[in-house]
């Protein structure tokens, strides 16, 4: 677990864009995966990636919607083409996995959603904010694997968020089938679980592979499309006539985008595996007395390493 003496900062501020990010960066021949690339910031990941040289993939549920923000990045440097993955569906996972062809470079596990009202499973009976959000991913991964060791020195990206922070990873009942049902709750372990995915590939590191989770902060993406209005007025986000409330913290996309970009190809963090990031830093060990940081149940290595065979189990079962 990373103490405040050996946690890494960058030169970059909490609003830094993911332009100003990678400025400099050459990644011509680099092949990049980003999850749900065809809205909010993984579009802008998509773009700024694609700008520095990288041939990207936007793997997502909606591949029509996927090409069309391919041919808006078609003069950029590099190249950007879609693919249809549909997290939740193993299946799709797998189908993806048997198309893809030669190295992969990075994989950023940007897609995600985010507060389903009523309890809903996948085929496999896995809570869906828990199937999409780390073990869709968490599949890809592992499915990948063998391309993502071909890359020489590859780099998983997995985009969780503070919700972690107040969820640890429940391995009594992670499905919500005995205990009540809570939007928020299942949106946190499924965070929790993100995070672990990043300390769990520590076991890939002799391969050159490292992962890191991070923190995008507060953007209004589709992401919050299952939260209604009061909900939105509750936290603070909108108004009484639905306009959202101008925040300091609030980012925009392409702030939003830029610890995912930091993560996916800054030459700052070349090595750096296991870790949690939030506004462009490794952040602290959460207390009660800093606003942020990582919980240390989600940098919890014998929980990570629990949650790996539980995935793995769940894989297999398919």
């Amino acid at each position: 677990m990373t103490n405040d003496q050996t946690r890494l900062t960058t030169p970059f501020h909490s609003h830094a864009t993911a332009s100003e990010i990678i400025e400099g960066v050459d990644l011509s021949g680099r092949r990049v995966v980003v999850t749900g690339g065809a809205s909010g910031i993984g579009t802008e990941t998509v773009r700024v990636l694609a700008a520095a040289g990288a041939e990207v993939t936007i793997a997502t549920r909606d591949p029509a919607a996927g090409a069309r923000i391919a041919e808006t990045f078609a003069d950029a440097p590099g190249s950007v083409r879609s693919a249809a993955l549909d997290l939740a569906d193993l299946s799709s996972v797998a189908e993806f996995v048997r198309n893809w062809r030669g190295p992969l470079d990075v994989l950023v596990a940007n897609a995600g959603i985010m507060a389903l009202p009523v309890r809903q499973v996948n085929a496999q009976g896995w809570e869906m904010q828990l199937a999409t959000n780390y073990l869709g991913h968490f599949a890809l991964a592992v499915g990948l694997y063998d391309s993502l060791r071909a890359a020489g020195r590859a780099r998983i990206v997995v985009v969780s968020s503070g919700a972690h922070r107040d969820v640890p990873f429940d391995f009594d009942d992670p499905q919500f089938e005995r205990r009540p049902y809570h939007p928020w709750a299942a949106y946190g372990q499924s965070k929790t679980a993100d995070v672990l995915l990043a300390v769990g590939a520590r076991r890939w590191a002799a391969d050159g592979i490292t992962a890191n989770a991070l923190n995008p902060g507060w953007i209004i993406t589709n992401l919050q499309r299952h939260m209604d209005e009061a909900t939105m007025r509750e936290m603070g986000a909108i108004d009484e006539n639905g306009e959202i409330i101008p925040k300091p913290y609030l980012k925009t996309l392409a702030q939003g985008a830029a610890a995912s970009v930091l993560l996916a190809a800054s030459p700052l963090v070349e090595g750096v595996t296991g870790r949690y990031f939030e506004d462009n830093q490794e952040a602290p060990l959460a207390t009660p007395e800093i606003l942020g940081g990582v919980a240390a149940h989600a940098l919890d290595p014998d929980a990570a390493d629990r949650l790996w065979d539980y995935g793995s189990s769940a894989i297999a079962a398919a």
